[in-house]
């Protein structure tokens, strides 16, 4: 098994080798001045088990391309499987058509990935479940839940505890957690007038006197959730804290994040932290190494990944 990283997340891919015990394949990720990449390989690949880490963040064009030729690269280098490791896949939001003569941008990337050579993909908390069905090689979707819910343990009674669902569409989503944690479910209803705008209408359930957790896949402009917090505030909750798995944070986000009634946001590392979030005082990471370490040793023995969460 060789694992190679990009320049999206180096540490996390430096976490996941340690857990594994193996060291990163040496490889030359550069730029030519004009800003085109280049990949070299710089250990022999023939016939190996290969995985690329490669979150799609931010520059996400710039970190996809990076996957791409990286996959081509050991495609050519007759590598026996090559599984791209995709922990935040930066296009999953733009899974459907939203209007007329618009792009469904998820399907493009995922048609991009497979042609570039990858024979799998693994990744974690897809934006939609059906994106899956995008690919036409096989893909694990990993859950950061069973990371997530350990946190809430250690950090939170069960008692008074109440997920909410920021809104409609991550119902599925709260009340795995729900469940998992005994705990009550309540929804936010809102109107989103824009992208990145967001609007609360309503609160679905009585959060009056709860420790309120909200449950998310994705923070971008934090807006949702400062909008989310402030009126499950006003509707009498004790606390309100956040967790999602992927914390894009772009602009403004991290100083939104800090002036709101949020206690904390508790985001994983499947995109490298900035400074801005590292020296935030109501932002924390958990890491999900040890999770996607454990999936790439399933995938390379062939012994099941779903196991992972029974």
């Amino acid at each position: 098994m060789k694992i190679l990283a990009g320049n999206s997340n180096p540490p996390l891919a430096e976490a996941i080798s340690a857990y594994l015990n193996l060291p990163l394949t040496r490889a030359s990720i550069r730029r030519f001045s004009d800003m085109e990449v280049f990949v070299e390989i710089q250990e022999n690949v023939r016939g190996e088990d290969t995985f690329v880490i490669q979150p799609t963040s931010y520059p996400a064009n710039d970190h996809l391309m990076e996957l791409l030729v990286t996959l081509d690269a050991l495609r050519r280098g007759s590598a026996r499987r090559i599984t791209a490791v995709v922990p935040y896949f930066g296009y999953a939001r733009q899974d459907r058509k939203s209007g007329p003569r618009t792009p469904i941008s998820a399907k493009l990337v995922a048609n991009l990935i497979a042609v570039a050579g990858a024979d799998r993909v693994l990744t974690i908390d897809l934006h939609a479940g059906q994106i899956q069905g995008f690919f036409d090689i096989p893909l694990d979707n990993l859950f950061a839940a069973p990371v997530m819910t350990k946190d809430m343990e250690e950090r939170f009674n069960s008692e008074h505890l109440m997920i909410v669902s920021p809104d409609v569409g991550g119902v599925v989503r709260a009340r795995a957690y729900a469940k998992r944690l005994n705990a009550d479910l309540a929804i936010i209803d809102k109107r989103r007038e824009q992208a990145g705008v967001s609007e609360v209408m309503n609160i679905i359930g009585d959060v009056k006197d709860r420790r309120c957790i909200l449950v998310d896949d994705i923070v971008d402009s934090a807006g949702t959730l400062c909008n989310a917090a402030e009126a499950l505030m006003g509707a009498g909750a004790t606390t309100v804290s956040a967790y999602v798995t992927h914390g894009v944070l772009s602009g403004g986000a991290v100083a939104r994040v800090t002036s709101s009634p949020l206690e904390k946001l508790v985001i994983t590392d499947s995109i490298m932290a900035t400074e801005a979030m590292r020296v935030s005082h109501n932002i924390e990471q958990l890491t999900i190494a040890p999770l996607m370490a454990e999936a790439i040793r399933r995938i390379s023995e062939e012994t099941s990944v779903s196991s992972l969460f029974d």
